[in-house]
């Protein structure tokens, strides 16, 4: 699908024109530089190849350098691939946050926030034992049986269990699009995305 680069920047509220506290997350979105364009003939598939967020010369390698030049861009920091645009482009094209119309809705990808190793209560929403006045005393926030005993006598594979949690790649659909402010690149969607502040997003139609 067609889109933009974007980055977090965090979370605030507005208020919409019926008196409504509505939350959303500021996202700066572009601009962003086309890169590379694909095509059947020379690649195999259509795509555009969009570049986003300023990164340093003596931070770049010779590869990407050359690269960039060549669409006579700047290093930049994140290179995504798109697909599906209805207008063509040229190497060195700039796209805009003005790319998303507002009370439209798109697709966000992110990381989502890493926790580290964690129990089952919090990787995988377990309820948990709440009454403890029958006895137990240390196993309010346990998995309990993960298996029988002699029969199947092992553990099947994806038991949930405590483990490394966060730090995957999430993709929250259909959040609104409450407002475009086009010259400080920056957009406003209704909810939450994942990743931290400052964390690259890919924002799609």
């Amino acid at each position: 699908m067609p889109g933009l680069i974007g980055k977090k920047i965090g979370m605030t509220s507005v208020f919409s024109a019926d008196g409504k506290n509505v939350p959303c997350t500021v996202i700066e979105a572009g601009p962003c530089v086309v890169t590379q364009v694909k095509t059947v003939d020379t690649d195999g598939y259509e795509a555009v190849q969009l570049a986003f967020d300023e990164k340093r010369e003596k931070s770049t390698t010779q590869p990407e350098a050359g690269h960039f030049k060549k669409a006579g861009a700047t290093p930049k920091r994140k290179v995504v691939e798109f697909n599906e645009f209805e207008q063509e482009f040229k190497l060195g094209d700039t796209l805009g946050v003005d790319f998303f119309e507002e009370n439209s809705f798109v697709d966000i990808t992110g990381i989502s926030k890493g926790k580290g190793f964690q129990g089952v209560v919090k990787r995988y929403n377990f309820r948990g034992v709440g009454d403890a006045t029958h006895g137990q005393h240390n196993r309010l926030r346990a998995p309990g049986s993960i298996g029988a005993a002699s029969y199947p006598a092992r553990v099947f594979k994806g038991m949930r269990m405590a483990g490394r949690t966060g730090g995957d790649r999430v993709k929250v659909e259909n959040l609104k699009v409450i407002k475009v402010i086009p010259e400080n690149n920056l957009l406003l969607v209704k909810g939450s995305v994942p990743g931290a502040k400052g964390s690259y997003l890919i924002i799609q139609k």
